[in-house]
């Protein structure tokens, strides 16, 4: 079962912009989260909107990238300014919950992710 879709990377030239959009059944009340992996590096957080829809961002990306989430919550988004090639990675869509006897349940843990979507922004 896919709990959880990216999509929305690309190539982009630095200074622009890209919109990633995240899908999936387990979009939904509880808190969600972007992380991203550069090559040879660890995944590091990116940002998280929480149950109340309040965001939280990296140092790195504050003022340039912006967390939201539709009405009906089904779909989670990451809105990426100013791009700089030290954003590129790939990008990953998680989310507090876990899936028991088909029904999510909110975690404090990100326990469910994406499979990413690649992000390269070049100079």
């Amino acid at each position: 079962q896919v709990h959880l879709v990216e999509s929305g990377g690309g190539s982009v030239q630095a200074g622009g912009s890209l919109k990633l959009s995240c899908s999936g059944s387990a979009v939904g009340l509880c808190g969600m989260g972007w992380f991203r992996q550069a090559p040879g590096k660890e995944r590091e957080f990116v940002s998280s909107i929480g149950r109340d829809d309040s965001g939280r961002y990296s140092d790195s990306v504050k003022g340039r990238f912006t967390i939201s989430r539709n009405n009906d919550k089904t779909m989670l988004f990451l809105e990426m300014n100013s791009l700089k090639t030290e954003d590129t990675a790939v990008y990953y869509c998680a989310a507090r919950a876990s899936l028991i006897s088909g029904v999510y349940y909110c975690e404090k843990e990100y326990t469910l992710w994406g499979p990413g979507t690649r992000v390269t922004v070049s100079s």
